[in-house]
């Protein structure tokens, strides 16, 4: 399968003949536009515009904004609910979980907590997770580090941290890898991988934003 990141914590996901996903799709507010990108299915972590810019994906498209579980175009898809730390008119963070050739991904979204062991629990076991990193809305480096243990999965991608030309006061990457115990990680464009190709231990990739600055 491929996954390709554009900042905050929006992705693309796809794999041979299956449907694909993009993740919390952003306006360009935030300083960033993405090349507009087809997929069939959005999602949102959040119910907000901030996660919601479906104008910047090209359709036709049904968005999932909710908990629940579906089936899309040979994508199995299940949605768990998640209430944040701060309580808002938005209400609830959904975490969705992606099941693409035999792996399972799961894309935390704008989550700002650690989620008690029955959440954790009530996702099944995850070989890469997406996860935030910058603080801000979301989790500190602090806070990160302490749900990739309780997931305990085979590959981290972080998301949501300080990238060029990004409007938005998060945290830099190098507090998290540096919180991880690592000095620095080399960034790849787009990741490719299969379930054969997963390491045995926890392994962190850093994707590359394909973005540019909004005009």
């Amino acid at each position: 399968m491929r996954i390709t990141w554009y900042g905050r914590t929006c992705f693309r996901l796809g794999g041979r003949g299956l449907d694909n996903v993009v993740t919390d799709p952003y306006p360009p507010d935030f300083g960033l536009t993405y090349t507009r990108t087809r997929a069939q299915i959005v999602t949102a972590s959040r119910n907000i515009p901030e996660c919601t810019y479906t104008s910047g994906v090209r359709g036709p498209s049904k968005l999932l904004n909710g908990p629940g579980d579906y089936e899309i175009g040979g994508v199995f898809i299940s949605g768990n609910a998640i209430y944040p730390k701060k309580k808002t008119a938005n209400g609830l963070v959904t975490i969705f979980t992606f099941y693409y050739d035999g792996l399972t991904i799961c894309h935390l979204g704008m989550l700002d907590r650690v989620p008690n062991q029955s959440e954790v629990e009530s996702i099944e076991a995850v070989d890469i997770l997406l996860v935030p990193v910058g603080g801000g809305d979301t989790l500190t480096p602090a806070k990160a580090s302490e749900v990739i243990s309780l997931f305990e999965p085979r590959l981290v991608i972080p998301m949501y941290y300080k990238i060029p030309d990004l409007e938005e006061k998060v945290g830099k990457l190098d507090r998290f890898l540096k919180e991880m115990g690592l000095a620095s990680v080399e960034e790849e464009e787009e990741l490719r991988i299969s379930q054969s190709s997963l390491s045995e231990e926890t392994e962190i990739v850093i994707l590359e934003p394909q973005v540019k600055k909004a005009e």
